[in-house]
């Protein structure tokens, strides 16, 4: 085993901001699993139906943009969340292209079912609600300063 000196203290991995960050996220996602297993959602199907309950009827490429997945990825989730009747897709009358989702009825009543997943995983973290809001202020940081594009 390599023995890390003063001078490369900068190359462990408890130094690597990734790596604590890569942890951190399949361990909530891990977290969430047993929470939302009872809805029949998986974590990125329950953020998809989060934003639709926030915003109401979205088009798919703002869907995709709210959650920065790709159409690769956005696609088939929303058209499994769609055979799982919990929302429907429809195309514009004035451009086909634009596909709106909507949540389906049993869509909106499964909202009432979610309300205590976020609760529950605020206490399983044991922190209080300022902070959660700094730890979220922080990711918010995080994501905006590693979309934009770095300086030359």
């Amino acid at each position: 085993m390599a023995v890390t000196t003063e001078s490369d203290g900068l190359l462990t991995l408890e130094q690597q901001v990734c790596y604590a960050l890569s942890i951190a996220a399949r361990r909530m996602v891990a977290a969430y699993k047993p929470l939302l297993e009872p809805l029949g959602l998986t974590h990125p199907q329950y953020l998809a139906m989060v934003a639709l309950w926030q915003h109401g009827p979205l088009q798919v490429k703002d869907l995709g943009a709210l959650l920065s997945l790709d159409s690769g990825t956005l696609s088939p989730l929303v058209k499994r969340l769609e055979s799982m009747g919990l929302v429907a897709k429809r195309r514009l009358l004035s451009d086909e292209r634009h596909v709106t989702v909507t949540l389906t009825e049993r869509g909106r009543a499964l909202r009432t079912a979610a309300e205590g997943v976020q609760k529950e995983i605020v206490r399983r973290l044991g922190l209080d609600d300022d902070e959660v809001a700094q730890l979220r202020t922080v990711l918010q940081r995080v994501n905006a300063a590693t979309t934009e594009p770095t300086p030359h």
